[in-house]
């Protein structure tokens, strides 16, 4: 497998993943054997550090610095909030026009790999503003509902949490379609049969921030996949006019 580079210099490189790769080797699915970090690291052939992740089923841009000083400088941005990360959406429902869900979201451990951490810790700040940008009525009946009603959304997370996104909109009950773990079981389905999507609808579309060796300010954007090149055309949005 062939990741799309959207980005490269001899500090950093930024890849588009796509829906349903790990970043790198997880307890959590022992049993896969194809990582973005050993592809990306073949495919350049040199080897390459981790400074974010993306949650198995989101696509999107995903960083990774080529040395360990631009892993130190990149790691520190994002712990600085200076690495501005924009995602899209679908959630059930229509949202508020715009708002930001400051909800605190207890940490979330892997039973394997974090089995001495303490699991009491309080909950930690977490926020995201959301902004609504088309609206998408469907002709399915779902639950006790004749039609179904989805929201486009461009989400930017203030905080980085484990599955924040995902986690706030379930918060706010609207969750986001294709999510097995939040969402809910009759929307997913409805897409699976209806529409022939059977992914999270939540991609990581752009990324910017001022490069940690240049200086310069960079912007990198990933280009949507089939599942959300259809999406957009249902909800009959240009998302060019917007963002």
């Amino acid at each position: 497998m062939l990741l799309d580079i959207l980005y490269q210099d001899e500090y950093l490189v930024a890849v588009n993943k796509p829906s349903g790769l790990l970043v790198h080797r997880s307890w959590i699915d022992k049993d896969e054997t194809v990582f973005a970090l050993q592809l990306v690291r073949d495919q350049i052939g040199q080897y390459v550090y981790p400074v974010h992740r993306l949650d198995k089923p989101t696509s999107g841009v995903l960083l990774f610095a080529l040395d360990k000083e631009t892993a130190r400088r990149l790691t520190e941005l994002f712990i600085e909030k200076k690495i501005h990360k924009e995602y899209l959406a679908v959630v059930r429902g229509y949202t508020d026009d715009e708002d930001s869900i400051d909800y605190a979201l207890k940490e979330q451990f892997d039973k394997m790999t974090h089995k001495d951490v303490n699991q009491d810790k309080e909950p930690q700040e977490a926020i995201t503003h959301y902004k609504r940008l088309a609206t998408l009525e469907l002709p399915y009946p779902v639950s006790r509902y004749p039609v179904a009603r989805y929201s486009l959304v461009h989400l930017e997370p203030l905080t980085g949490r484990k599955h924040q996104l995902r986690r706030h909109m379930k918060h706010i009950m609207h969750p986001m379609v294709g999510d097995t773990k939040y969402g809910r079981g009759e929307h997913n389905k409805l897409f699976r049969e209806n529409l022939d999507i059977h992914e999270l609808l939540l991609t990581a579309f752009k990324i910017s921030f001022t490069h940690p060796h240049t200086k310069k300010e960079l912007l990198i954007q990933a280009p949507l996949n089939d599942a959300f090149t259809k999406m957009l055309k249902l909800f009959n949005y240009d998302l060019s006019t917007t963002l």
